[in-house]
């Protein structure tokens, strides 16, 4: 299976796979059991994105299968923390020795007719009018990244989650956070980009 990107580190394995229609993607070899009745009603492009992602992890971790707790991902057996992306015809897969969060989004200017949804006006003072799209882009997809490491706790991108101001020349190490009244957790996101998507590691 040809790899699209390598995005691997010293602490996770993270990998994108681009959609091959040559490849063959078997339903019956690749998904889980315990997955058959919540994929059942899938789109075929979802569908297909499910399969994608097991087909990377069969090359990673064999022995292992992708189920759900409360919608949140994690491996049996839970020998690793692992976090799944796709938005066709990419799917990717992080699996990590760390709680990690990873998100693929595709640059869309109509990601601004929903900027109230999940940024405070106060947080856009640095967001150039001529590139908006791509910044809030980021900004949601680091957002749903630290997300996918306090999934069942924080629930709201807007309130509890922050990225701090950033330069598209500067997207290593971007400075963010999940926070309540009592509590902040400070994230460094990873941002990259290929063909026309933003894709987003934050690790703990």
């Amino acid at each position: 299976m040809p790899l699209y990107r390598d995005f691997s580190d010293d602490n996770a394995t993270i990998l994108v796979w681009k959609y091959d229609e040559s490849e063959e993607l078997d339903i019956n070899d690749l998904l889980e059991p315990e997955n058959a009745e919540k994929v059942k009603d899938y789109h075929p492009k979802k569908l297909l994105e499910v399969l994608m992602v097991r087909k990377l992890l069969k090359g990673l971790k064999p022995h292992s299968k992708i189920l759900y707790k409360e919608r949140e991902p994690f491996l049996s057996p839970k020998d690793a923390e692992i976090s799944i992306t796709h938005s066709f015809p990419f799917a990717a897969i992080a699996v990590s020795r760390n709680k990690i969060g990873i998100d693929i989004e595709k640059f869309n200017p109509k990601i601004l007719r929903v900027i109230d949804k999940f940024t405070y006006e106060n947080e856009r003072g640095f967001i150039p009018e001529d590139n908006a799209p791509a910044f809030y882009t980021i900004i949601w997809s680091v957002k749903e990244s630290m997300y996918k490491i306090h999934h069942s706790k924080y629930w709201s991108l807007k309130k509890n989650y922050e990225v701090k101001p950033f330069e598209l020349k500067h997207l290593y190490k971007i400075s963010c956070r999940v926070y309540d009244e009592q509590f902040s957790d400070e994230f460094k996101a990873r941002v990259e980009f290929f063909d026309d998507y933003c894709f987003t590691i934050v690790e703990e």
